[in-house]
């Protein structure tokens, strides 16, 4: 991994968050800005989060699902904390969150506040523990194969210069039916080099972007072939200069959740199987969205394909639905097509 930490790459990006921003007012574009709209209980969370933590913290969505309770999380790239803490009171004390980062000043802000943040959520032991290294390499970290339930990140990843060795830590650490969960910008075409090697496209999370068919590709390749897109949204430059440099190319910020699963088919198939969410995930008792054409009412039945019925059945989900039928009979191909389909983009496999 020595070839990772030293990577010119790396350390551009170090600097670039550790120096030259100093709070999210200094970014150039919005890229790294949260816009998604953040559920009521997040938000008296963050009201309990100190004030340094929020304004030195960058993101590009609001990456934490449901059903975290007394789960194992791990935040790739934390920065200043801010989800790790969002995470650590809805996991609860029971719970364990794991921030990894290699900024100091960022670790800094994160480990300055945790004996007030914990006393803040009223918890009597830590359940936070933050790490400095590289996402690329989180062995060293001491992070164990099959040992977290959930792994988030938040506009970090598109940072990483070896992307494919983050996902495959990813799935490495995670256990059987564990989620990622993560929000990150895609561009809709593969970013030529010059526009790589430029630093502040590059800390602006625009030129690592990956291409969004680059990354199916790469899922499939290491045993995930079934993403799902939750949410997205097209990023608006509105800086003159930064635009005419990346000219033609289209970025989207997408909020992404992707399982670790044996069962997942590269196109969804029909089984005639049945899902009824039951309503019992907490702050979600009306209804339970899985993606962005998958919106599960209380009390409802609702038709699956071979995929979703395994992604709310063999996860931590499956508490909370009742799947009915099983792959014993096979009805052809299921008709899921993701709700922006008709404008082109690619969600995934089918679904």
């Amino acid at each position: 991994m020595s070839h990772l930490v030293n990577n010119n790459t790396s350390e551009s990006v170090k600097e670039y968050y550790g120096s030259v921003l100093q709070s999210t007012k200094d970014l150039k574009t919005t890229a790294c800005c949260t816009t998604e709209n953040i559920p009521e209980h997040h938000k008296s969370i963050l009201a309990n989060i100190e004030d340094e933590v929020l304004t030195k913290f960058y993101g590009c969505g609001s990456p934490l699902p449901e059903s975290l309770e007394g789960k194992t999380v791990l935040d790739l790239g934390c920065g200043t904390g801010r989800d790790v803490y969002l995470a650590s009171k809805l996991a609860g004390p029971d719970g364990y969150v794991i921030g990894v980062d290699m900024t100091d000043e960022q670790l800094d802000v994160a480990n300055r506040h945790l004996d007030k943040q914990m006393k803040n959520f009223g918890f009597d032991k830590q359940n936070v523990d933050f790490r400095k290294g590289y996402i690329e390499d989180l062995k060293t970290l001491g992070v164990k194969d099959n040992s977290i339930d959930v792994v988030i990140s938040n506009c970090v990843i598109n940072l990483s210069p070896d992307k494919k060795t983050v996902y495959s830590e990813i799935f490495r650490v995670l256990k059987p039916g564990g989620e990622l969960y993560f929000s990150d910008v895609f561009a809709d075409r593969r970013i030529p080099q010059h526009l790589i090697d430029d630093p502040v496209l590059y800390g602006e999370c625009l030129s690592g972007a990956l291409y969004i068919e680059d990354f199916r590709r790469m899922m499939n390749d290491l045993g995930c072939p079934d993403y799902r897109v939750v949410t997205g949204h097209d990023i608006e430059i509105e800086n003159a200069e930064i635009e005419e440099m990346v000219g033609m190319i289209n970025f989207r910020s997408l909020t992404i959740r992707a399982f670790k699963l044996d069962v997942l088919e590269d196109v969804c198939e029909d089984y005639g199987q049945v899902a009824t969410y039951m309503g019992t995930i907490p702050n979600a008792p009306h209804k339970f969205i899985l993606d962005d054409h998958h919106t599960f009412h209380t009390g409802k039945p609702m038709l699956v394909c071979g995929n979703s019925a395994a992604m709310v059945q063999e996860t931590r989900f499956g508490e909370h639905f009742r799947v009915d039928g099983d792959r014993s009979t096979h009805f052809g191909a299921f008709d899921c097509e993701p709700a922006s389909a008709s404008e082109g983009e690619s969600q995934g496999s089918c679904c």
